[in-house]
């Protein structure tokens, strides 16, 4: 099973496209999927725009009253992916922004990569049609701001939004830290994830992805200068929240082969 979840706030205007995009795409490469979307905390109509989906998709809705933030976001999306499997060692969990500027047809290329053995794949973005010159030269940099707190063999995009994981080696990285999983928040929450799991993983690979900012239906949310300045402070955080040391039932879960995904 592969888990697509979904982190929205106030995207009523892309959610529905996105999730009809998803759909097209998983009938062109047949896997069974699940559909989890986060409606946090949102002011606008995403409610009323998912309520339909949900009568005709694989598609499970969990919805925070009040604005909790992305990394809540993405947390409680990932517990709700462990609490549906069965599985862990087969099934995976794809993390994707409901903003459009994801491009859905990378997703079979990441479902490919855990197939073939990885635990990790995270989709590096190239942005496109971004206005914002500062935008562009923050997601370049991003990772220098966090050299030295966080690193993950293989990815160079740590702060990319896009990403696949397989479950075993998540449900593992959030057992080890418990609710100290996150601490972090906007884009460093995205390399804090990788860096954390990627400790539990067995391979950890990235593919291009295509980034079309272009297509969002709202102004970016991100300021520049704020951005970069919680990349910077998050460095303090990292470092008092250290990797766990893997337990020995983490050991020998490392150690068993992983089960292929079914199609």
């Amino acid at each position: 099973m592969i888990y697509v979840c979904i982190p929205s706030h106030n995207e009523a205007a892309t959610v529905g496209l996105l999730l009809w995009k998803i759909r097209q795409v998983f009938a062109g490469f047949p896997r069974e999927y699940q559909l989890l979307v986060l409606d946090d905390g949102s002011t606008d109509a995403t409610g009323e725009v998912l309520e339909p989906y949900s009568r005709v998709l694989p598609l499970t809705v969990v919805r925070h009253a009040e604005r909790r933030g992305y990394a809540s976001s993405v947390q409680a999306l990932f517990r709700a992916a462990l609490e549906l499997t069965d599985r862990p060692k087969r099934d995976a969990a794809i993390l994707m922004h409901a903003d459009f500027t994801h491009n859905p047809q990378v997703i079979p290329d990441l479902i490919r990569r855990i197939e073939s053995g990885a635990d990790l794949v995270v989709a590096e973005g190239k942005l496109e049609g971004e206005p914002s010159w500062q935008h562009r030269m923050l997601r370049r940099f991003a990772p220098h701001l966090l050299r030295g707190a966080i690193a993950v063999p293989g990815v160079h995009d740590v702060v990319s939004g896009f990403a696949i994981l397989r479950l075993v080696a998540l449900r593992n990285a959030m057992r080890s830290h418990g609710e100290a999983f996150l601490v972090t928040e906007g884009w460093a929450a995205n390399a804090e994830l990788y860096w954390r799991t990627g400790r539990y993983a067995r391979r950890v690979e990235s593919v291009p992805s295509l980034e079309r900012h272009d297509l969002r239906q709202r102004p970016s949310r991100l300021q520049p200068a704020d951005e970069a300045m919680n990349l910077w402070r998050a460095r303090s955080s990292l470092r008092a929240t250290p990797i766990a040391p893997p337990s020995e039932s983490v050991a020998r879960d490392a150690e068993r082969p992983a089960e292929a995904v079914s199609s």
